[in-house]
């Protein structure tokens, strides 16, 4: 019997009408301007300006001294913003959806999203080679092309990528507004943590903002490929299910007998004439060969009668006892 909770658990029968994100006049709109500030803060990281310096007062300031009592909460929270875990959480239940929605647009979204990420954001940290404010060696100094790799904020750019998938995956727009309401709170959190503990430059945290950002708006632009992409796996796995099907289905054990083939041809007309009981026949051929099988006055065979059949033997006497049949001694006349 079926419960309620099996029947949730249920496929549905057809996916959901989703609509896929395109690149509206808004969105273009919003990307050139978040591409305009990305620039803008490096520029003004690379002429040493007035961000610089307000990077080095916060460092000096020192947070995680002023509010001791925060550092421990806080340092599970930046948990939120690290690209192994919340890849995790997010393609598990991404996951879940591909599987209820039958389709592999979630999946590919996200791995899409991160792939982006990684190459983006990874290309500049390595370019730029900033090092963190506990690293510095020279205050005042931008601390540029030194070895590091903080420029931009790795923890900020995923925060708002990861959970930003959420809200550009949302089905519904009612969805769409509470999900992006909380990207956005995760993905400022965790950024003003890093700030807090002293990992990043705050120029580093508005950067990483900005690049999560421009990924999450330039997502449409890779619409088209995700949807090639999972058109070639469907059909790679239809390849694989129909080479399953023409495979036998009950192999046989190694080192273990075959089956032998039933020949199908016709029994000859010689095989199929009835044969008659031994001792059947007229009664005249039958007492013939009784008359000369015997010895006159006798009655006994002169040739040994053939074995009977083991259902026609007299059943013997019981396994282990040693009486004989017929020991029960004679009483009376």
């Amino acid at each position: 019997m079926r419960t309620d909770i099996f029947a949730r658990l249920d496929r549905e029968p057809e996916p959901p009408k989703i609509e896929i994100p395109r690149m509206s006049r808004t969105r273009k709109a919003l990307f050139g301007g978040t591409l305009a500030f990305y620039l803008a803060i490096v520029v003004a990281v690379l002429v040493s300006s007035s961000l610089v310096i307000l990077d080095w007062k916060i460092m000096l300031f020192r947070p995680y001294q002023q509010w001791p009592d925060m550092h421990p909460f806080l340092d599970y929270f930046v948990v939120l913003g690290q690209r192994g875990p919340t890849a995790v959480m997010i393609a598990a239940w991404l996951g879940w959806r591909s599987w209820r929605q039958h389709t592999l647009r979630p999946l590919l979204v996200l791995g899409t999203a991160l792939l982006l990420l990684n190459v983006t954001v990874g290309a500049v940290k390595l370019g730029l080679g900033r090092l963190g404010p506990h690293y510095a060696t020279q205050i005042g100094s931008t601390e540029l092309f030194a070895g590091g790799d903080i420029f931009p904020s790795g923890h900020t750019a995923n925060a708002v990528v990861t959970w930003g998938i959420l809200a550009y995956l949302a089905t519904t727009p009612r969805a769409r507004r509470y999900l992006s309401v909380m990207s956005a709170v995760v993905a400022l959190g965790v950024g003003a943590t890093t700030v807090y503990l002293g990992t990043h430059w705050l120029s580093d945290v508005l950067l990483g903002w900005a690049a999560g950002l421009l990924i999450l708006l330039g997502l449409p632009l890779f619409e088209p490929l995700i949807g090639r992409a999972e058109l070639v796996i469907f059909a790679v796995r239809e390849r694989w299910r129909a080479r399953d099907r023409t495979t036998p289905s009950t192999p046989v054990a190694s080192g273990g007998p075959r089956p032998v083939p039933v020949s199908t041809e016709a029994a000859s007309p010689a095989d199929e004439s009835p044969r008659e009981p031994i001792g059947a026949g007229h009664s005249g051929h039958a007492g013939a060969g009784l008359n000369a099988g015997t010895v006159a006055g006798t009655g006994r065979l002169t040739q040994p009668r053939p074995h009977a059949v083991r259902s026609e033997r007299t059943p013997g006497t019981p396994t282990g006892s040693r009486r004989p049949p017929n020991s029960r001694p004679m009483t009376g006349g």
